[in-house]
């Protein structure tokens, strides 16, 4: 039987919301909220749909993390629109192996390590707001490129990429700091796209409209 573990501590609520979208949620909650009390009954109603969507939008729930060596899971949910071999990567030489992950709105937004290390560096990009799942969204929108030095010394890339619609991209960890695999490091606000690159020598377990979840689909496995 596979075994999992957590990363981070449980949450100690039924639905947690990410920190970063409690600035949304009020907004939207005390919009609503002089809607209903000027007596704008359509208005309110669908301030309340807004409002319950961002609360969706910014959802944050626990995922266990498969402990097996060698494994490099997922840093995002959604679909897989790129998985193979390049030679562009933004802080790797040589060929890498890259998988692309595109977010939808209705995906979790938070954003996950996908593999033990230390943060080597990182490096952020302005950009513009292509649409995610263009090929030229990876060089041209805005994005925040991570560094992680896996616990081997091989590297690997996380490069977190605005969208048309998202415009905020949050990363909480720092060159210098240590990470564990499925731990959070940050979002992107409405979803967007993570590219992943990782060593030539990885052994894809994920093909182009496979949909993955963060922290518990494996990408790729190291022998």
């Amino acid at each position: 039987m596979d075994k999992f573990a957590r990363s981070d501590p449980p949450s100690q609520t039924a639905f947690p919301v990410a920190r970063a979208g409690y600035p949304f949620i009020c907004v939207a909650a005390f919009t609503t909220a002089v809607l209903a009390l000027l007596g704008l009954t359509s208005l309110t109603l669908i301030g309340l749909v807004i409002t319950f969507c961002i609360c969706g939008f910014f959802r944050d729930p626990d995922r266990v993390i498969p402990v097996a060596k060698g494994a490099v899971v997922s840093p995002a949910d959604g679909k897989v629109i790129a998985a193979g071999p390049v030679n562009d990567c933004p802080l790797l030489s040589g060929e890498s192996m890259k998988i692309s992950i595109f977010m939808s709105v209705f995906n979790v937004h938070v954003n996950r390590v996908p593999h033990n290390g230390r943060v080597k560096e990182i490096d952020y990009y302005p950009g513009k707001f292509f649409s995610a799942n263009l090929d030229k969204a990876s060089e041209q929108n805005e994005h925040n490129a991570v560094l992680i030095e896996m616990e081997d010394g091989k590297p690997m890339c996380v490069v977190q990429i605005a969208g048309l619609i998202a415009r905020r991209i949050i990363c909480h960890i720092k060159p210098g700091d240590q990470v564990i695999r499925g731990q959070r490091f940050g979002l992107i606000c409405f979803g967007s796209r993570l590219d992943v690159y990782l060593p030539a020598d990885i052994t894809l377990k994920v093909a182009v409209g496979d949909h993955v979840k963060a922290g518990t689909s494996i990408l790729g496995q190291f022998t």
